[in-house]
């Protein structure tokens, strides 16, 4: 009989974190505003969602999104950690690729619907296994993904059906820190949580000459 990983032998082997959107980097709410007279949202520059996602296609409405920094200052630190990290979101919205953009993510789908065959993608991209590859989600149309990589995550405010499946479930709720707590689980595991947060702190405070 196969003995079962741990959480921690599993995270210890990452090497590629992946991300759902609504309700993991973000607390799940969608705001939808009337966009200012003579403003446009440039939606057309968009692209059109062909695998099954959902694109916004109003040009006098504005979505809107809230992020944490707590889960900014986390992806810096998966960085220097040597992981590299992106999002999967069935939902098409330039917020989403704005703070991608930021956050400098190396992988970026929207508008993915098969989220499986997404990852998977990915992962003979960076040319990796499957088993150093976690995935974090928070609802159902995240569980194949899930289901595939070597440490999946759910998110404190995830679905039960997620809960039941994921290798670890985040203190935090989607929004308010739950990507934080994965990377840090992942970088504790493997030995350099100590190492990065010095070399974060470097980098924030340059020694004077």
């Amino acid at each position: 009989m196969a003995t079962k990983l741990s959480a921690q032998a599993r995270a210890k082997k990452i090497r590629l974190l992946m991300f759902d959107v609504d309700g993991v980097l973000t607390d799940g709410k969608l705001y939808i505003f009337p966009a200012p007279a003579g403003l446009q949202q440039k939606t057309q520059s968009l692209p059109d969602a062909p695998q099954g996602g959902f694109a916004f296609p109003s040009q006098s409405m504005i979505e809107a999104k809230g992020f944490h920094a707590h889960d900014g200052i986390g992806i810096s630190l998966a960085r220097l950690g040597g992981i590299k990290t992106g999002l999967i979101t069935k939902r098409v919205s330039e917020t989403v690729a704005l703070r991608a953009r930021d956050l400098k993510l190396e992988h970026v789908y929207q508008g993915i619907q098969d989220k499986r065959s997404c990852l998977e993608e990915i992962i003979r991209k960076e040319g990796i296994s499957a088993q150093e590859a976690a995935f974090v989600g928070d609802d159902i149309v995240d569980l194949p993904a899930m289901r595939i990589a070597g440490f999946a995550v759910a998110v404190r405010n995830a679905r039960g059906e997620l809960k039941k499946e994921a290798h670890y479930v985040t203190p935090h709720s989607g929004g308010d820190g739950a990507a934080r707590d994965a990377i840090e689980f992942i970088l504790k595991a493997q030995g350099k949580w100590k190492g990065v947060l010095q070399e974060y702190m470097n980098l924030a405070t340059p020694s004077v000459q």
